[in-house]
């Protein structure tokens, strides 16, 4: 049908044909629906399943998808016959009855105030995350402004618990790197932030270490500068971060804007449609090349959004108003329209049987966006029809979602009482008195991890309370780990105390591991040794080295004296030998009556044994058999005892100053000087003893006994005093 032909047509009679043929291709529609449906499943399947690659798509909840729930009904509204309808009503009165009539059909009152409140909800976060980042980032260059887009998601994040804090630098520094070349610069900024807090905290608290031992050198705090490799790493890493984030909301800015531009292009080039002076067949046409690179324009600035999408609504509705005086393009389009959003109705009923509760809602979300964007109105007769058999569709899988939703709800619930408990499990890890000791801290410290590996193993919690409960337990942690830093603070100085000793006492070692005087440097080395065992732990990084240069010291001065005693055994054992045999020569030994001369031979002996030397200690008793046979010879000379005593004492004596043995000598005088002390407090004892006798006879045997013990001490104290005067004399000449 030509234009001019379709132009003089009886505007009712193109009516009523245009609305019979649309009656007649409905069920047609239908029909060609269900036959296409499997193509369209499968495009919206793949469709969807390029959606559900998106990390903020995995895992979703009913509180993650909420504000998408809403907007899929908002969507909705602007499709209900009260919107396709202004095409060719505009009365105010039939506006509202629409929107409470779908309004019951739990559509939206109205798109606008609900997109305008999302919007502004995303803005002010938006707002919200770039003042945050700008009190973080204080030290760095000014952050490029966050800028939203019109096709981002409005999900809200589903927040990962890792928990950072438990990582080292050299860990967070690794978190960080993986984190820049794994995902994209603008999904990473909470988890970067949190790396850079921790990372942070941990070099301030090496920081102020630092500082305390520089200023108890002596330092001066204006002279103090600390840094490390690993520092200079993350900030290089960090930096990078920031260049590539700023870039990235450069670039899409940059994009929005030329995106918004095509857009308000294309709303005053389908403006000019209706002044346009060609004939209606390329109209139209022009028409349809507007809608189709209006879908091809890209996203634009979300603050943006509503004001464009509703302008090009509004044109596009005039446009359809102008094509009113040709009825043949109008009802092609009405029937196009109609066939696509049967399709889509098909599709939605086929998600209402899907397990997958998640993934059908996703690819509802898409269906509702098709259904708004993609898809121009149908004929006036249809509009409610279609509208509410996708309402009735989309109702299902909302009723299925909420169901579902409100059984996950009650698990987490539970899981939040877990973890709860757990939290408080670990705050109450450190009681009021702290532990003292390195053991009960390493016991403290496996409970703590048990309690946290407990912790992360619960599931996910309520959205309202997960930050909530992960800021609790952070603290939880945190406050353990100051609180054990704390201590191994102090226990580090002590350490450093502990080193100090220990280097004195390798100090002492090496001083005296070439030495030659085995006797007295022996017991010192023993003592030494001793001593080490008692001072406590040392510095990690210095144990190893002080220990081997202890270790090598002592080893070197007793493995000199073994090898010394090994000789001196040879030598000590051919004495013993000799001995042995001037002890059987003892035993043909006579006196002769002569007792100057007798003593005399006896002396000479004496002088023969000790020339021979010294035997092996397990050896030591042939000494006691040579004093015997002198107790018998100088039982035969008549010899006093005190005399017989001094001199088998001055035998010993010069067997001690033959050895050179100044601490010999020393431990003999003060054994003798004891002895001394000891007989006058027993004499003066007994002597007070005697006052309890003053009215008894003095033949009475107590009497007598105690007399006796008085002399007998009184001679013993003489003979000590001799010795004494002996080794004086000694030691001093």
């Amino acid at each position: 049908m030509s234009d001019t032909n379709s132009q003089k047509e009886d505007p009712k009679e193109t009516e009523t044909s245009a609305a019979d043929a649309a009656k007649k291709t409905t069920s047609e529609a239908a029909k060609e629906a269900q036959t296409d449906s499997g193509t369209i499943a499968e495009a919206l399947e793949a469709e969807a399943a390029a959606v559900s690659k998106k990390p903020k798509a995995q895992n979703v909840t009913d509180d993650d998808l909420e504000p998408v729930g809403n907007a899929i009904v908002e969507e909705s509204a602007s499709n209900t016959p009260d919107s396709e309808e202004k095409a060719s009503e505009t009365s105010s009165d039939s506006d509202e009855n629409k929107t409470e009539k779908t309004t019951d059909k739990s559509a939206p009152e109205s798109e606008t105030e609900s997109l305008d409140a999302s919007e502004e909800k995303s803005n002010t976060a938006a707002k919200e995350t770039v003042n945050k980042s700008d009190e973080a980032d204080d030290d760095s260059a000014e952050d490029e402004e966050e800028i939203a887009s019109s096709d981002d998601e409005d999900e809200e994040e589903d927040e990962d618990e890792k928990d950072y804090h438990a990582l080292s630098k050299k860990e967070l520094i690794a978190e960080l790197e993986s984190l820049l070349k794994s995902k994209p610069v603008q999904e990473i900024k909470n988890d970067v932030e949190e790396i850079r807090s921790e990372f942070n905290a941990k070099f301030n608290e090496e920081l102020e270490n630092k500082k305390e031992e520089f200023l108890a050198e002596g330092g001066n705090i204006i002279d103090f500068y600390f840094t490390t490799p690993l520092k200079k790493e993350f900030n290089s890493l960090y930096f990078d971060y920031k260049e590539k984030r700023n870039n990235y909301y450069k670039n899409l800015k940059k994009d929005l804007q030329a995106n918004l531009n095509k857009r308000q292009e294309l709303i005053e080039e389908l403006k000019g449609l209706l002044n346009a002076e060609e004939n209606i067949n390329t109209t139209y046409n022009h028409f349809k090349d507007i809608q189709s690179r209006w879908h091809e324009a890209g996203p634009i600035p979300r603050d943006k959004y509503n004001i464009v999408w509703n302008t090009y609504h509004h044109h596009v509705e005039n446009f359809y108003d102008f094509l009113h005086l040709n009825r043949e393009f109008r009802d092609l389009d009405f029937k196009h329209n109609l066939e696509q959003k049967l399709k889509i109705i098909g599709r939605a009923e086929e998600l209402g049987q899907e397990e997958d509760i998640n993934k059908a809602f996703r690819e509802l979300q898409m269906l509702h966006k098709m259904w708004k964007e993609d898809i121009g109105p149908v004929a006036k007769e249809y509009r409610e029809e279609v509208w509410e058999k996708f309402s009735a569709a989309t109702k299902v899988i909302h009723d299925k979602r909420h169901a579902h939703q409100a059984e996950l709800e009650k698990e987490f619930e539970k899981n939040y009482d877990k973890k709860l408990e757990l939290v408080e499990q670990i705050a109450a890890v450190i009681p009021t008195d702290k532990p003292d000791s390195h053991k009960s801290w390493q016991q403290a410290i496996k409970k703590v991890q048990a309690l946290r590996d407990a912790y992360f193993e619960i599931g996910k919690v309520p959205r309202k309370k997960n930050k909530e409960i992960w800021n609790a337990f952070k603290e939880a942690t945190r406050t353990f780990n100051r609180q054990k830093n704390a201590f191994y603070k102090n226990q580090k100085k002590e350490q450093y105390k502990n080193l100090d000793k220990k280097k004195e006492l390798v100090k002492i070692a090496e001083a005296n591991k070439d030495s030659d005087d085995f006797d007295a440097v022996t017991p010192l080395m023993k003592k030494i040794q001793s001593d080490w065992k008692k001072i406590g732990h040392v510095p990690r990084r210095d144990s190893d080295k002080i220990w081997k240069q202890f270790k090598s010291a002592c080893n070197h001065y007793f493995d000199r004296l073994h090898a010394q005693k090994n000789e001196a055994n040879k030598e000590e054992m051919a004495n013993f030998e000799e001995k042995k045999a001037f002890l059987d020569t003892m035993d043909s030994f006579e006196v002769s009556g002569d007792h100057k001369a007798d003593l005399k031979a006896i002396k000479d002996k004496i002088a023969e044994w000790k020339k021979i030397g010294r035997v092996p200690y397990n050896k030591k008793n042939i000494e006691q058999k040579f004093n015997k046979k002198l107790d018998e010879l100088f039982k035969k000379l008549d010899l006093g005892k005190k005399e017989a005593e001094l001199i088998k004492f001055e035998n010993k004596l010069n067997s001690i100053v033959s050895q050179e043995d100044e601490r010999k000598l020393q431990n003999e005088q003060y054994y003798i000087s004891k002895k001394i002390s000891e007989a006058k407090n027993e004499i003066r004892q007994l002597e007070n003893n005697l006052g309890f006798f003053q009215n008894t006879d003095s033949d009475n045997p107590l009497v007598q006994e105690v007399h006796k013990n008085i002399a007998r001490h009184k001679e013993q104290l003489e003979v000590w005093k001799a010795k004494l005067s002996k080794v004086k004399s000694a030691r001093h000449s």
